[in-house]
């Protein structure tokens, strides 16, 4: 798979603006990764950053978004990842046999290149799989990627779709399309916008979860929306820490 020119303009421009909008906010995105606006405790006992967002519209319906498990499930977790995050891949094997085992939970996956450009590269041949694998082909391929070692790059990324049975030429062709370039460039906006400033970040019932906090402490956030309609449901009103 060839980066062609209009791939670089691509991975510059978005990052060049994503470091040109967060250096004037460097110490106010710092604190605000502590704020805690529920008490959410981590698996490791820290404190686990999380505040409150209203989505514009429904996410699974944006172009490039994934529903890769349980469409129909009642509690939705809508994760934004980097195909080269690490605790991505730690969230990835929890979040596998989440899902399995939980027939009313719905995984969204919202790929969320922000680590480089190597990430965006990678990123381009994934949002070319959204548009030719089914969702459980998608799901699959996920995993895959999460299963190598080191960094992940669109050659790579490229050459793991091939050995899952992809078409070449396709995945090129669409990797490197304008479409694929305006829904990275969405995906990232609306990051932004909803305050993801780490990976992986969650939404689970309203409420953005920075970081990965652990398998029993997601599982604990998902039983309490059910339960109460809140992340947190021993808490009678949301508080900062």
């Amino acid at each position: 798979m060839s980066i062609r020119s209009f791939a670089m303009a691509l991975i510059a421009g978005v990052l060049g603006a994503l470091m040109a909008a967060q250096a004037p906010a460097q110490d106010r995105d710092h604190a605000l990764r502590y704020v805690s606006q529920f008490p959410l405790i981590g698996d490791d006992g820290g404190v686990v950053p999380n505040h409150t967002v209203t989505l514009p519209a429904p996410i699974e319906k944006m172009p490039g978004v994934v529903t890769a498990a349980n469409p129909d499930g009642k509690t939705t977790l809508i994760e934004f990842y980097d195909l080269n995050c690490p605790f991505c891949r730690i969230a990835s094997v929890d979040i596998e046999d989440m899902v399995s085992t939980d027939g009313d939970l719905k995984l969204v996956l919202v790929p969320y290149p922000v680590l480089g450009p190597a990430s965006v590269a990678a990123s381009q041949v994934e949002l070319a799989l959204a548009q030719l694998a089914t969702p459980q082909q998608f799901y699959a391929y996920h995993h895959k990627i999460y299963a190598q070692r080191g960094t992940i790059t669109g050659l790579r990324a490229f050459q793991l779709a091939r050995e899952s049975g992809f078409d070449g030429r396709a995945i090129d062709s669409i990797s490197d399309s304008d479409d694929v370039a305006q829904t990275i460039k969405a995906h990232l906006a609306l990051g932004k916008s909803l305050g993801i400033s780490a990976t992986p970040g969650f939404i689970i019932g309203g409420v953005a979860v920075l970081g990965y906090p652990g398998r029993h402490a997601l599982q604990a956030m998902i039983d309490a929306v059910r339960s109460c309609g809140k992340v947190a449901c021993q808490s009678t009103s949301p508080h900062s820490q």
